[in-house]
């Protein structure tokens, strides 16, 4: 059975404002690439942390049948989320102290997605020369151009 991989990114010009997410799903056997998905989208009006979100919610959606994969982001938004905060979250009803949860419509949904695969989540620094993270940099600038004026 192969290895699976998510390189995911998000991108916004402005923030809020146009913006794109980017992924990659890689399926690797003994370290070779036996298959690759690249997948992209944006919207005219949002913030970059929801981009990074919808680039790691659009992989978990795109995988028909329950996988084993890691997901890699330069968002520590996103791994910290999802990995320590969302806990926390869900046992106070989707509250947290001080206020209301940020991208909570997207919190939900990654929950929901992640919730159907075994998934271990990786940080890596963004703009390092990655070159997995580079090409969903790159697949992000591109989701984002349409809405780009």
């Amino acid at each position: 059975m192969p290895d699976l991989f998510a390189y995911t990114d998000g991108a916004c010009s402005g923030n809020p404002g146009p913006g794109g997410w980017g992924a990659i799903l890689i399926a690797r056997e003994g370290g070779a690439v036996v298959k690759e998905l690249e997948l992209k989208g944006g919207e005219a009006n949002t913030t970059n942390n929801r981009m990074e979100m919808l680039a790691a919610i659009n992989v978990l959606e795109t995988l028909s049948r329950t996988s084993e994969l890691t997901v890699v982001t330069d968002s520590s938004y996103v791994k910290d989320g999802i990995t320590k905060w969302i806990h926390g979250w869900k046992a106070k009803g989707w509250k947290k102290k001080g206020g209301e949860i940020k991208n909570i419509d997207l919190w939900k949904r990654l929950d929901d997605a992640q919730a159907r695969h075994r998934v271990k989540w990786e940080w890596v620094k963004g703009h390092a020369g990655h070159p997995e993270n580079e090409r969903a940099d790159e697949l992000a600038r591109a989701g984002m151009a349409p809405y780009k004026k």
